[in-house]
């Protein structure tokens, strides 16, 4: 009764005499009977179970006893305040006069809720996690799981999902270099795993593009080496000295790619690693002689994020735009049918088929500050380059628009004028 209790009837009660609490009950349910009818009987009331069990504590001292009486009830206000009332009637306790007086008329309710109060404040100061994600960390949070998610193996060989069917190839030393290019969306990466390169990665190197991705110390040296010997490497690329490929960043790791070079360079005129593995994008690699094939161009998954792939020729600090209208230039009034991400300062950090740009604009980190389109503008790109943060769209024609977001410079290639903007 007392978890279901409402209300707590609090009375004294002094009798002239000595009693025992079985007087107290007997006086209670005896001098209130027939009272109040037959629907505020006590009688009925306690064993309906709408009253609970009388309490009663009661000392004797001197000739007198008093005590203290305690009834839970689940009457409704009016019904318990009468019943209260009802006490007061009694007049002999036991063979002595006695007096009972009503004190207090508690609300069991009121108390639960003051507990729950104290309790919540208790919580709100121990109980939460106070590290709050922004939105942008969530997000990146996200997708490097599901990039991490994305390994696979070949031929018993940690590898992304890319290597099987991708022209172009990057072959690695470990699991740790694999997962660090999934991490920033490269695809087709395989590892070898050792300076005892395996017969699996011999064989794929013969058939496709081949950018062999080491770390910038010895071993690095001896895996090229083994590798050149048992395979055919296209292009070659080094993490900076002293580091490996698993520690380095986003810009780290691009500018590595994007300063490889051609294989026979690295072997016949003996280029210097520190050449080939500057990060900062300043160095040029040098030239192999005679060799003008193409190398696989940094450029942007499914998912939108920067990988290898075959088509393109590497840009080269040389002959790379040094302007966004430049960079648009090259883009659509050379009809590439692509899209290219640029940051801040105007470097390319990523580039697609113009077909996947909402995609890749969804996945690419960092977000870009300009966009470069080869096709027609829609709103639903404007709309995403809006939350992501861009700066500016240049197209080669502008979709109808509904609205325009504020943030975001559009603007169509016949537009602009030549000149930085």
């Amino acid at each position: 009764m007392e978890d279901t209790a409402k209300y707590l009837i609090h009375a004294n009660v002094t009798a002239d005499g000595v009693v025992e609490r079985s007087d107290v009950v007997g006086a209670v349910f005896g001098q209130t009977e027939g009272l109040l009818g037959d629907e505020l009987d006590l009688r009925d009331l306690r064993a309906s179970g709408r009253v609970g069990r009388i309490d009663v504590e009661v000392e004797s001292t001197r000739g007198q006893s008093h005590g203290h009486l305690t009834i839970a009830t689940s009457l409704d206000k009016v019904e318990t305040a009468t019943l209260a009332a009802s006490l007061e009637t009694i007049t002999r306790v036991g063979p002595c006069r006695a007096e009972l007086e009503v004190i207090e008329i508690e609300d069991a309710r009121a108390a639960k809720r003051n507990d729950v109060v104290e309790r919540a404040k208790e919580l709100l100061e121990t109980g939460f996690d106070d590290t709050v994600m922004s939105s942008e960390e969530i997000l990146a949070e996200v997708r490097q799981h599901v990039r991490v998610e994305d390994i696979t193996e070949y031929e018993g060989l940690p590898a992304g999902p890319r290597v099987a069917d991708s022209d172009a190839i990057i072959v690695v030393e470990g699991r740790a270099d694999v997962l660090t290019l999934l991490k920033y969306g490269v695809k087709n990466a395989i590892a070898v795993e050792g300076t005892n390169v395996p017969e699996a990665v011999a064989e794929l190197t013969t058939h496709r593009t081949v950018t062999a991705f080491f770390d910038g110390d010895r071993g690095g040296d001896l895996i090229l080496e083994e590798l050149s010997q048992v395979g055919e490497i296209d292009y070659v690329a080094f993490a900076p000295a002293g580091s490996s490929v698993e520690d380095l960043d986003h810009h780290g790791l691009f500018a590595a790619l994007r300063n490889k070079v051609p294989y026979d360079a690295v072997a016949g005129l003996n280029v210097p690693r520190e050449a080939v593995a500057a990060t900062d994008g300043s160095a040029s690699p040098a030239p192999a002689e005679a060799d003008t094939r193409e190398g696989p161009d940094v450029r942007s998954t499914d998912d939108g994020a920067a990988t290898d792939d075959e088509g393109a020729a590497e840009p080269e600090a040389a002959t790379e735009p040094e302007t966004i209208y430049g960079h648009a230039t090259a883009v659509i009034r050379g009809d590439t049918g692509r899209v290219r991400f640029l940051d801040g300062e105007g470097a390319v950090i990523g580039e697609s088929d113009a077909s996947d740009a909402y995609g890749d604009l969804e996945a690419i980190e960092p977000a870009p500050a300009t966009l470069l389109l080869d096709g027609l503008l829609n709103q639903r790109l404007v709309d995403l380059a809006a939350d992501r943060g861009v700066d500016r769209i240049v197209a080669r024609a502008l979709g109808e628009f509904t609205k325009r977001p504020t943030g975001v410079a559009v603007h169509a290639i016949d537009d602009v004028a030549e000149r930085a903007p």
